[in-house]
């Protein structure tokens, strides 16, 4: 099973996340977001974590990673799909406050 798919429109990447994202999975993930990332170079990244029932540590440094990757090409990150616990995770970390970071509410 593909651990992430993607689609775009109008200069969006879309990266819906369909596995738990920890240690095990992160770099897999990792990887096929920034190749889509720099083939495509587009204005706005989605990563969407609707089918993500668990996230670590991995993905918090998966998001952050994929942050400063999207600024060196001009892009913003944007994040949706959250459950509460992830958005707990993500708001706790600080993560939400990182500048090239936007948390959209889950029914964006």
């Amino acid at each position: 099973m593909e651990k992430v798919s993607f689609s775009t429109d109008r200069g969006r990447l879309y990266a819906m996340i369909k596995c738990e994202l920890d240690h095990h999975s992160a770099r897999e993930v990792r990887e096929a977001i920034d190749r889509r990332l720099f083939l495509e170079r587009p204005r706005s990244l989605f990563l969407d974590f609707s089918e993500v029932g668990f996230m670590d540590s991995s993905g918090l440094a998966l998001i952050l990673g994929r942050a400063e990757a999207a600024g060196a090409v001009g892009c913003s990150v944007y994040l949706i799909g959250m459950s509460a616990g992830i958005l707990r995770l993500i708001t706790l970390s600080g993560v939400d406050r990182v500048a090239n970071i936007t948390v959209l509410p889950k029914e964006v």
